[in-house]
This record gives structure tokens, C-alpha cells and sequence, in this order.
């Protein structure tokens, strides 16, 4: 599967925000962004010019580093979202909300994208009792999200749920820590997603 393979923390600097890569490691002081906040790089320091190109392909990059998406999916996804009913932008984060990995890790099941990917690659998630390993499979509204039997006692998957239940569940999705399941109750709206970035930017970009 291919996705991209830079340092993390590097990304994050890069962005100068806090994309929550790294899990809980992102809260603590050891965060790259925290000890270094300045861009990576011989020049990370200097100054740059904030072009209006350059703002908004910053903002395409940040969203695709976020859900772990390369450019031609993420076009992709564009694309589809464009030819649905609403705001394109809106619609683009809820297709991207809908993956997976993604919602493996909005249920607590991982404590980030990443090792939600991975988890799901190495099939120890059923949608609706079948397993499903494809991490960009996108999660239909009522659909049931649950952590093979076999899976229950992963590490991971176990330290992920007791660090998800002092945490808020977004509002389009159930989850039962005791039956390690969640569902999703419909297609999730711009203030159920709680992502800070601006989508119009990146509509935007492949308009002109």
C-alpha cells in the first residue's frame, strides 16, 4: 500500500500545527513542534513568502498528511465530492472521516491514523462480521465497525480504548467498549469533524 513515508514530527513542522501523527506523543513534551517550532530544513528559520498559491497548497498538503493520503486518491476523493449534493468541501472531509482507518481510530480503537492503518491492514477489523483490510473502504452509515475476537487482547488495541474513554466520541458515531464495537450512525457534518483546516482552500486550488 503506498502512503507517505517522511518523519512524522517532520510533517507536523512543516505544517506549523499540531497534526496529532503521533498519537498521545503529541500532548507531551516530546513533540517536535513544541521543542522546534519552525519549519524543517536548512532554511526551516528564514522567512518565506506567503503566496496565495503557496497558502493554498499548504492547506491541501496539511489535510493530506492528516488522513494519510496521497495525491492521486486524495484528487480522487475530490472529485467524487464534487459531484455530490452540498458543499464540496464539506463533503470531501466527510468521505475522508468515512475511511476506515479513520473511523477505527475515531472510536478509540488506535490511538492514531497510522497505527489504525496498520491494525486494519493485518485484518483485525470486521465491518458488519466480515473482515475487511483495506483501510481507505469507506464505512456506509449503519454499518457496525467491530475488533475480531481474536484481537481483543492486542496491546494496541487495549491501550487505545482505555486512553479513548476519557475522550469525546464524535457525534456520528457509537461505540461499545464491552462488545468492542462502534457503528456509524450517519454521514458525518463539518462541525461533527473535528479537524482544524480550511476545505475551501483546497476547493479552491483545483478550480483554478
Amino acid at each position: 500500500m503506498a502512503r507517505e513515508k517522511g518523519p512524522d514530527c517532520r510533517m507536523c513542522r512543516r505544517e506549523g500545527v499540531k497534526l496529532f501523527l503521533k498519537g498521545t506523543r503529541c500532548n507531551t513534551d516530546k513533540c517536535a513542534l513544541t521543542r522546534r517550532s519552525y519549519a524543517p530544513g536548512q532554511h526551516g528559520r528564514g522567512r518565506v513568502k506567503p503566496t496565495d498559491y503557496r497558502i493554498h497548497l499548504r492547506e491541501k498538503q496539511k489535510i493530506k498528511v492528516i488522513y494519510g493520503v496521497l495525491e492521486k486518491p486524495f484528487r480522487r476523493y475530490f472529485e467524487k465530492a464534487n459531484r455530490m449534493r452540498g458543499i464540496t468541501g464539506s463533503n470531501l472531509l466527510a468521505l475522508l472521516e468515512t475511511r476506515l482507518d479513520n473511523v477505527v481510530y475515531r472510536m478509540g480503537f488506535a490511538n492514531s491514523r497510522s497505527e489504525a492503518r496498520q491494525l486494519v491492514l493485518h485484518g483485525h477489523f470486521n465491518v458488519n462480521d466480515r473482515k475487511v483490510n483495506i483501510p481507505s473502504y469507506l464505512v456506509k452509515p449503519g454499518q457496525v465497525v467491530s475488533v475480531n475476537e481474536k484481537s481483543r487482547k492486542i496491546p494496541a488495541i487495549t491501550q487505545a480504548i482505555e486512553t479513548a474513554l476519557s475522550q469525546e466520541l464524535v457525534n456520528w458515531i457509537t461505540r461499545d467498549v464491552e462488545k468492542f464495537q462502534g457503528s456509524v450512525l450517519g454521514m458525518p457534518t463539518r462541525d461533527g469533524i473535528p479537524v482544524e483546516c480550511q476545505e475551501q482552500l483546497v476547493v479552491e486550488f483545483y478550480s483554478k
